[in-house]
């Protein structure tokens, strides 16, 4: 579940990998995704994890930026 946070205004979401090599893959999708939106979120990432911050306009969340999360979890999920 994403998490909606204030000050600054954002949504954000840590994944959880118990391989490197689907790190990889995952943040090929997050790219792809991103150029594809034009919405560049703060990434982190690690061993077995990729967080990821997407900052707001508004505290309202975007439809765009919606989009984007829920395509998001999709792509993890198929991991």
């Amino acid at each position: 579940m994403w998490k909606q946070r204030d000050s600054p205004s954002r949504i954000e979401k840590r994944f959880e990998f118990e391989e490197y090599q689907k790190i990889s893959i995952f943040l090929k999708k997050l790219d792809d995704l991103c150029k594809e939106k034009n919405i560049y979120p703060n990434i982190s990432f690690g061993k077995n994890f990729v967080s990821v911050s997407i900052f707001l306009d508004s505290e309202k969340i975007p439809s765009n930026e919606k989009e984007f999360s829920i395509r998001l979890d999709n792509y993890y999920l198929e991991k």
